[in-house]
């Protein structure tokens, strides 16, 4: 009896250690789950740490622009021509005595006289470079008819022609000057602007001049040119002949003029009143004026005027002992064409006056 009494309390001893031990591992766990969350905290902390701020760059708003800003976001890579108030820049044609364009001269071959003394060209360029073209179109009543499709259908022969990247803008005038499309890529656009115009009322030739002086002159390219096509006659404009004559000399737009003459006007004392008109204001700027009697002609016309835009020469020189005085100087253009061609013809805007501010 004695012995079945200890082996009982031998078997509950037993349990209990076996029972105990059980109970540590498993608190053992219990606690290393506890604390896992805690590690994986810490691990987290470690690996969000973020790194110490870059330094911050240069604000490139403060610093000047290399970078001509295109329409449409584009953005032309090429060094802007910068102007100084004492740097005289102006476009040259060169021709034969066929009136064909020649190109590929250097720039030995040019001589510049500013009052009638010799210039050192510190700038010269041949390049095929898009201009931006303000189209002044008349839309007044002595346009009517024939003369307004003829021009338009000539125009889109100068688009064609003209540089891919060329801009326009578009004026319409008659009795005012408007501004109908502003500074536009797309020349297809231009044409169909001029689709369904309607013609009428009087002609405020100056102001549309002016008005196209003054866009252009706002214009992407450093080469700005206008193309006035009209029959010349102004009859309803605020500005002059003379105060229209003197923005043309003082700026570096060269005008363009294409006279629409009907039958009526050629031999006229108002027709010749027109050309005589067009003929200065052309003159001026560097430009020509052109009188076609042909639609054949006159898409010829618009074409030699888009080669001329492209085949002319930049050139830049700054005077000597210059003087911020106001006045008109004279320039002279003389080209020695190389052996073996014949006599070249050249021309550009007859001078400048010596401002003290840039434009």
């Amino acid at each position: 009896m004695l012995l079945s009494s200890i082996a009982v309390i031998a078997a509950l001893v037993a349990i209990r250690t076996s029972t105990a031990q059980q109970q540590k591992p498993a608190e053992k766990d219990a606690r290393k789950t506890e604390q896992k969350p805690d590690q994986k905290t810490e691990q987290k902390e470690l690996i969000t740490v973020q790194p110490a701020a870059a330094p911050t760059p240069p604000d490139k708003s403060q610093q000047p622009s290399t970078k001509i800003l295109l329409p449409q976001g584009e953005v032309d890579e090429k060094n802007p021509v910068i102007t100084n108030t004492d740097l005289i820049t102006f476009n040259v044609t060169v021709t034969d005595i066929y009136g064909r364009f020649v190109s590929g001269l250097g720039k030995n071959a040019f001589n510049i006289f500013d009052d009638k003394s010799q210039q050192d060209i510190t700038f010269f360029s041949d390049e095929d470079a898009p201009v931006s073209v303000g189209v002044l179109f008349d839309v007044s009543g002595s346009m009517s008819g024939e003369k307004v499709r003829r021009a338009r259908d000539a125009l889109a022969h100068f688009i064609q022609t003209s540089h891919d990247r060329d801009e326009y803008f578009l004026i319409g005038f008659n009795s005012r000057a408007q501004l109908l499309m502003d500074r536009t890529r797309d020349g297809n656009a231009v044409l169909d602007k001029l689709t369904f115009v309607q013609t009428k009322n009087n002609t405020a030739l100056y102001d549309a001049c002016y008005l196209g002086v003054e866009r252009v002159q706002r214009g992407t390219h450093p080469k700005r040119a206008l193309l006035l096509i009209s029959d010349g006659q102004d009859n309803n404009s605020r500005y002059t002949f003379n105060e229209l004559r003197r923005v043309l000399k003082e700026s570096d737009v060269v005008l363009y003029a294409i006279g629409i003459l009907g039958g009526s006007d050629v031999g006229s004392a108002l027709g010749m009143e027109g050309q005589g008109i067009l003929d200065e204001l052309a003159g001026v700027s560097g430009g020509k004026a052109f009188y076609p009697r042909s639609g054949a002609e006159m898409d010829d016309i618009f074409e030699q005027i888009a080669l001329e835009l492209r085949h002319q020469y930049s050139i830049g020189y700054k005077p000597a002992n210059f003087n911020s005085d106001g006045k008109w100087h004279k320039i002279k253009v003389t080209v020695h064409p190389p052996r073996g061609l014949p006599r070249l013809f050249v021309r550009s805007k007859e001078g400048y006056f010596a401002i003290a501010n840039p434009k």
